[in-house]
């Protein structure tokens, strides 16, 4: 468990280097990305869904990536978009095309959907988060207000 999130930490701080974060934040983006990487295979590893263990692990990605971005007020998208690197099933398009090459059509099929499904699992859990962070904002904000509002009243 801790060597593949050790892999997931370096894939994720590849990919902030190489989509240009900066540089002061590429540990936390390695950091987003092991992480959710750990949540997946751990959640893999006891449900047996591959899908939902891809929405277990890009909303843990999300959710610290919005944690990141408020604390080092940077964007969330530069640590989100790294820390998705791992999650994403690159292996199930290989395998659907193989098997489709080699006239295998119902696994072609198989891996395609589950492929697809993985895809738009990680899609929803990022704009959850994306969404939750949003709400909380929004809230946090109106209670500025308002607080604000009581202190001038109360002057």
């Amino acid at each position: 468990m801790l060597l593949s999130g050790l892999y997931a930490f370096i894939c994720s701080a590849g990919f902030a280097i190489i989509f240009n974060i900066p540089k002061q934040r590429i540990i936390q983006s390695g950091i987003a990305g092991a992480l959710g990487w750990v949540v997946y295979d751990q959640a893999q590893l006891a449900l047996s869904s591959p899908v939902f263990a891809a929405f277990l692990g890009a909303f843990v990605v999300g959710i610290i990536g919005e944690i990141f971005a408020r604390i080092y007020k940077q964007p969330e998208t530069i640590f989100i978009v790294p820390g998705i690197v791992p999650l994403v099933p690159g292996y199930g398009i290989y395998y659907a095309m193989l098997q489709a090459v080699e006239k295998d059509y119902a696994a072609s099929l198989q891996y395609g959907i589950e492929t697809f499904l993985v895809a738009l699992a990680i899609a929803s859990a990022i704009i959850s988060t994306t969404s939750i962070g949003r709400m909380m904002k929004r809230w946090l904000k109106k209670k500025s207000v308002q607080k604000n509002v009581a202190e001038s009243i109360g002057e």
